[in-house]
């Protein structure tokens, strides 16, 4: 697995991945931080574009990533995940309305917890979920980055 980290405005982002596709995109701040094993290389090289797409988002130029994903979970965690990469830039979707778009209309906890289980961040846009009350709530990273992703896509839907 090769990997490298990202200087951005929310602090260093991890990427990770193969051959595959990319396989973990981990905000270094907050509670879900990765280590990295002993057996990843590093390679910057191998992230070279991504880096790029993410100097453009950042900028908000960029409303829609070209990556190609290679996450592991459970085939309903995959289904979450999914269902997060249609919420347009910009918007937001609740918790139940994921839920309903993935066939499991009274399983928006079991969401909730795939949504905290994304391993590609940002990307795969849980950052995009909210409550049902319209509050934000439940970002591993902590609220005020999910508040400055939403707020940055907000600014920039012109």
């Amino acid at each position: 697995m090769y990997y490298t980290t990202f200087e951005s405005p929310i602090g260093p982002l991890l990427l990770a991945g193969d051959e595959e596709g990319l396989k973990y995109l981990n905000i270094r701040k907050g509670k879900k931080k990765i280590e990295v094993p002993d057996d990843w290389q590093e390679n910057k090289e191998f992230f070279s574009e991504i880096s790029g797409q993410f100097e453009a988002y950042f900028a908000g130029q960029l409303k829609s990533f070209d990556v190609k994903l290679a996450p592991e979970g459970t085939e309903f965690q995959k289904s979450v995940w999914r269902a997060l990469c249609e919420i347009p830039y910009g918007e937001t979707r609740t918790y139940k309305e994921i839920a309903i778009s993935v066939g499991k209309p009274k399983a928006y906890r079991a969401v909730g917890l795939a949504n905290n289980r994304n391993p590609i961040s940002i990307i795969v846009p849980c950052h995009r979920v909210i409550g049902t009350n319209g509050k934000l709530i439940g970002y591993a990273s902590g609220l005020d980055v999910k508040e400055f992703l939403l707020r940055l896509e907000e600014n920039n839907l012109k």
